[in-house]
């Protein structure tokens, strides 16, 4: 990526954190499609041309700060998974670990504003390989977690990987399910999976 000169490493940086956190404010308050490059080049307070230096689309920044937010709910998941895992461990309080995990995603801001279509929608303007590298990522994650706790040896962790992805799906319909037997439904859910797991 050549940026001009005039840009020190610290100013990239920082550049790019707030191209982060603006893109995050944004699609917190408007989505995806009404989100604008204009809009966050405005907050950011840099010209439009520096935007395109940094990212090629406005989908490809919406994602990276999506991601970055996903990164560290599932950093935290991971630790939550390790210290039940040094403990006693049981189908009960690896689904109750899980439970909280989906529910942290769902009340996270980046996220609450994004239903089926908004997602597709981002999905659909992003590069294949950024997406495939995306799931290749989260399944990469998944194993990890599945390493320290005792799965039954016939586990495929690539379609536990799927599942969770489902889960998530499941979770931008709330609404459709019936929030009133939601929560039950999802901790049923995730309760059936992980006794198929360990």
């Amino acid at each position: 990526m050549n940026l001009p000169k005039s840009y020190s490493e610290q100013e990239r940086e920082y550049i790019n954190k707030r191209l982060k956190e603006e893109a995050a404010n944004c699609l917190a308050q408007y989505g995806v499609r009404r989100t604008t490059v204009d809009e966050i080049v405005k907050r950011v307070n840099i010209p439009k041309g520096t935007f395109y230096l940094f990212y090629k689309s406005k989908e490809l920044l919406l994602f990276d700060a999506i991601e970055e937010q996903h990164n560290i709910i599932t950093g935290e998941l991971f630790q939550a998974i390790s210290d039940i895992a040094v403990q006693e461990l049981s189908a009960e309080k690896l689904t109750d670990v899980i439970f909280k995990f989906y529910k942290m995603t769902e009340k996270m801001p980046i996220l609450k504003q994004l239903d089926l279509g908004e997602v597709e929608l981002l999905m659909r303007k992003l590069p294949q390989e950024i997406v495939g590298e995306h799931l290749q990522d989260d399944t990469d994650m998944i194993e990890k977690m599945f390493s320290l706790l005792p799965v039954k040896k016939e586990v495929d962790i690539k379609v536990m990987s799927a599942i969770f992805h489902a889960i998530y799906y499941a979770t931008l319909h709330k609404v459709e399910i019936g929030e009133e037997h939601y929560d039950a439904a999802l901790r049923a859910l995730i309760y059936g999976i992980v006794t198929q797991v360990i």
